[in-house]
């Protein structure tokens, strides 16, 4: 473990973040790869036909706003990580591999966003992305196994409740799409609050 922390890993460290960076950048710009331009009509039809990829553009932009979501946290899970071993490495390449499947179900609500099955294999593999990275942050924070003494266990524990939170909310948006599949979708927008709520109550204790 001694040899995770020289100036070799860390430099190894930052390969790792770099190649995590372009995982990213190709999944949000394959996204947008599925709104497609309408093709061989006359200006009349043009509008209406635009009017109709509205469910993909929401799709983009959900997804879009996930994926941003799981690039901050994922900045933020590597900040303290001084070193690396094998097990971290395959916990973050499986992460990635959650996140370069998302451009699949964003496809599939964009085309079928009325549909259960849609909302459910979206929410499952947003939720597996999250309880990976949920898992490097604790891999890599326990006994303080590759990060440095000095970090703050306090703000650590926030930050890992605060990122559980993220599967609660699409697991549980599974149950709400047994009633309402669009209402499933916009309950992801709970996301955008989740943050300032948790570390709000925190401080409360």
């Amino acid at each position: 473990m001694a040899e995770a922390r020289t100036p070799q890993a860390g430099r190894d460290l930052d390969r790792i973040v770099f190649f995590s960076d372009a995982v990213f950048a190709i999944a949000i710009t394959i996204l947008v790869l599925d709104i497609r331009v309408p093709e061989g009509l006359s200006p009349a039809e043009l509008p209406a036909q635009l009017l109709d990829l509205g469910p993909r553009y929401v799709s983009y932009v959900i997804s879009f706003l996930v994926l941003a979501i799981y690039w901050q946290a994922h900045h933020k899970v590597f900040k303290p990580i001084t070193g690396y071993d094998g097990a971290m490495v395959w916990l973050n390449v499986l992460f990635l591999m959650a996140v370069a499947f998302l451009p699949f179900p964003t496809s599939l609500l964009g085309e079928y966003s009325e549909e259960q099955i849609s909302v459910v294999i979206y929410a499952v593999n947003a939720a597996v992305a999250s309880l990976l990275l949920v898992a490097i942050s604790w891999y890599a924070t326990s006994n303080h196994r590759l990060v440095g003494p000095d970090l703050d266990d306090e703000e650590n524990r926030i930050r890992r409740v605060q990122g559980l939170a993220v599967p609660v909310v699409f697991l549980l948006s599974i149950g709400v799409s047994f009633f309402s599949p669009i209402a499933a979708m916009y309950s992801w927008l709970l996301l955008s609050v989740t943050d300032p709520l948790l570390r709000r109550l925190w401080s409360r204790q």
